[in-house]
């Protein structure tokens, strides 16, 4: 039987528990030891990247939005598997560092086949980002080592400081239409977008901008409208940093249908920067291809290379069309919002596949 993939980001919150009598944690307030009641302690949003390599462009979008990471290694495959390199990459190069390593499903696999798993993980993340992260045997489908799990994500991945008095940036991951099929017009609701505030604060009534926004003729054009709903661990006034957020506007539903607003930026009107198709960035290319068998060499980039390029919760395709030792110029399909410094993930197709290649910043 074939296993299908997951093509989009899926994403969720989860409050974790504590129990003072037994000293442990669960993701039920009802405590996995003692079954005595436990406290509410925290709620983390949690993405769920696609673990196929193939969609490596949507998990990075995904890591921009992520304080940290947990990587899920099967005990039952050899490691690294191709996307399990691909995704350790990833999350190096989006500056990711707080990372956990979850063995799973260690119920399916003798003891001795566990351990060569563990040593084998042990080797793969030598010298790379991941070199200190602990690395946790589970069966989820048991729920063995869950609580240790979730003390081990308290300790490891603490809930950065945000700056609140920044002009609001909302990145959107995802966008809906809501509406079920043969809702009367004067029923409809306005498009609703999810993702994350990663400074600054957007109200209820808030006026929001959106670029790089639609396509009209040959120019792309900002959206405004208003915020007419806020939606984070429940309905809310104000979004703030942290965690996933829906915001429902005023927008007609076509726009946002099916992920059509997804990789865009948000602010208050007139905060962001402008939106662009022509890309500037200095490249660091990797010695070899990520996610390939083998050691295959990077190629250096040459002026009509196709490049796919990562940039935050972006994802664009740009032909290349200047290329001068580590500076590379592009000229976009999809437009994006960018500011000096920023960081980009550059991938190529290597063998029919993109594959993860190098950085660069946006000069």
């Amino acid at each position: 039987m074939k296993r299908g993939i997951t093509i989009r980001l899926g994403y969720a919150d989860v409050t974790f528990y504590y129990c003072e009598k037994c000293k442990s944690y669960s993701n039920t307030n009802k405590c996995s030891r003692c079954f005595g009641d436990a406290n509410p302690v925290r709620t983390v949003s949690i993405i769920d990247a696609p673990g196929h390599e193939t969609l490596m462009a949507t998990v990075l979008s995904g890591a921009a939005l992520m304080d940290g990471a947990i990587l899920v290694i099967a005990a039952d495959e050899e490691c690294p598997q191709p996307q399990t390199a691909e995704h350790l990459k990833a999350l190096d190069v989006v500056g990711i560092k707080n990372i956990i390593i979850v063995q799973n499903k260690i119920d399916l696999v003798p003891e001795e086949q566990a351990k060569k798993n563990y040593e084998q993980i042990k080797n793969f993340v030598k010298g790379t980002i991941a070199k200190d992260a602990p690395i946790i045997p589970i069966s989820a489908i048991h729920s063995a080592n869950i609580d240790i799990l979730i003390e081990t994500v308290e300790n490891k991945i603490k809930t950065p400081q945000r700056d609140e008095s920044k002009p609001a940036r909302f990145y959107v991951a995802r966008s809906f239409d809501i509406n079920k099929p043969g809702t009367a017009i004067k029923d409809l609701k306005g498009g609703v977008i999810g993702g994350s505030l990663t400074e600054g604060v957007i109200s209820v009534g808030a006026g929001i901008e959106i670029k790089p926004g639609v396509k009209q003729g040959d120019k792309w054009m900002s959206l405004q409208s208003n915020v007419v709903e806020i939606v984070q661990n429940g309905a809310q006034n104000e979004a703030r940093p942290g965690g996933l957020v829906a915001l429902q506007t005023e927008l007609d539903p076509s726009l946002t249908r099916a992920d059509g607003l997804s990789g865009a930026v948000v602010g208050k009107v007139g905060t962001l920067p402008p939106a662009t198709d022509d890309l500037k960035m200095k490249v660091t290319l990797f010695d070899h291809v990520i996610g390939v068998e083998g050691k295959q060499a990077v190629k250096p980039i040459k002026t009509g290379d196709v490049l796919m390029l990562t940039v935050a919760i972006a994802k664009t395709v740009g032909v290349v069309t200047s290329a001068a030792k580590d500076h590379v110029q592009a000229k976009l399909k999809l437009p994006v919002v960018v500011e000096k410094g920023d960081k980009a993930a550059v991938s190529m197709q290597v063998g029919g596949r993109w594959h993860l290649v190098g950085y660069g910043i946006i000069a």
